[in-house]
């Protein structure tokens, strides 16, 4: 046998068996190429500005993102920082939560919130959700207060703001801070106001997939109060505010000109971008309307939120076979989140167990992300509603 027959071998027949069970998508779950295409000349006159000025780390370019994301948040303050962990992990520092504090929050979301309060040393407290939002359930959060609680972290999940005035009024009794995990939800609104602007602190994330993304990892810290801003600012420098001389311990979370020069080309296009998506997903109201999918829930809008659509998550009956079924057809789907962070083993130090958080549970079982994004096409659209109907009518 050659070397390079070796390396290679052929395919066995379990695997061509797999291959034709599985084409690949016939598009896309997420396309961002053609958003690329259509802002191409935005984004390189952007980073050729950068790279003529040869300022790559914080600066100019950086400080004006963060006035114009102060300015869209309708926050007094905006900090930058390396990635939606790091402006979790930071907001946490700031706030002063440390070992043995509490600090509570929902098992069903990404990992880095609750991964960002263990780091800290903190311990997660985990308050099931609302079974129709997703969302925390703020019926759930006082009675999980205990004299060690020092925070709150509801997170904006999907692009859908959290039940918040509950979650401020309890925080407001108990003294707690409100960190607003909005890394999914930039431009979403409660009651009126924006997301990452009512709570002690709001963390965003740009990476590529959120609704504003970057070409790489990015975060944003909001807040309102101008003493935490500057300790922030301090902390992401290594905990320097003059040059090699440091009073405290900071790390390096710095955002870097390349980023926020994208980002700033990126950024007046935000508003058109969510409309797209709102018309996205009552494109998709209206085909399952039309097809009456009774069986599968759509994403709630409640009537004093704004959602913004960073997924399209419906829950449905049979969900993995389904899955299957799509993907058989080419039709791309994806599950946000398979295990409750309650259940993933990162977290088996905090004694939890399988039905501890029943609604969080069946969330992981039960919901399916199907494809959206501004630019859409409606064929695509009906082409995954059409797949649907036929799986449920077998």
């Amino acid at each position: 046998m050659s070397a390079l027959s070796s390396s290679n071998p052929a395919p066995s027949q379990a695997e061509n068996a797999i291959a034709l069970k599985e084409p690949a998508p016939l598009f896309p779950f997420l396309d961002l190429k053609t958003q690329f295409a259509s802002i191409r000349h935005e984004i390189m006159a952007a980073v050729s500005r950068v790279m003529e000025s040869q300022q790559f780390i914080l600066g100019e370019e950086v400080q004006a993102l963060e006035g114009e994301i102060a300015s869209l948040i309708e926050a007094r303050e905006a900090i930058s920082c390396a990635s939606g962990t790091a402006a979790l992990e930071l907001s946490l520092e700031a706030l002063g939560v440390g070992q043995d504090d509490e600090v509570i929050t929902t098992p069903y979301t990404f990992v880095a919130t609750a991964g960002a309060i263990a780091r800290q040393g903190a311990r997660p407290v985990f308050v099931d959700i609302d079974s129709v939002t997703f969302n925390i359930d703020p019926a759930g959060i006082e009675p999980a207060v205990t004299e060690r609680t020092r925070a709150i972290i509801p997170v904006h999940l999907f692009g859908l703001p959290a039940e918040l005035n509950p979650i401020l009024e309890a925080a407001r009794r108990h003294r707690l801070a409100v960190i607003e995990d909005a890394a999914q939800a930039i431009g979403a609104e409660y009651d009126g106001k924006k997301v990452g602007s009512l709570g002690t602190l709001g963390c965003f994330s740009f990476f590529p997939s959120k609704n504003l993304g970057g070409a790489g990892d990015g975060g944003m810290i909001t807040t309102q109060d101008r003493d935490l801003a500057t300790h922030l600012r301090q902390l992401r420098v290594h905990g320097s505010q003059e040059k090699y001389h440091y009073k405290i311990l900071g790390t390096n979370s710095r955002l870097d000109a390349l980023q926020a020069a994208i980002l700033r080309a990126k950024l007046p296009h935000l508003p058109g971008w969510t409309r797209q998506r709102q018309e996205v997903a009552s494109h998709y109201r209206n085909l399952f309307a039309q097809y009456r999918l009774e069986q599968i829930t759509l994403p709630a809008t409640p009537p004093d939120r704004t959602h913004v659509y960073n997924q399209f998550v419906v829950r449905c009956p049979r969900r993995d076979e389904l899955r299957a079924f799509l993907s058989g057809r080419g039709i791309p789907s994806e599950i946000y989140y398979p295990v409750p962070l309650h259940l993933q083993p990162a977290f088996a130090d905090l004694n939890y167990h399988e039905g501890d958080f029943p609604r969080a549970e069946a969330a992981s079982r039960e919901t399916l992300a199907l494809p959206i994004y501004p630019e859409l096409p409606e064929e695509h659209q009906a082409m995954v509603v059409q797949a649907l109907a036929e799986f449920y009518r077998i």
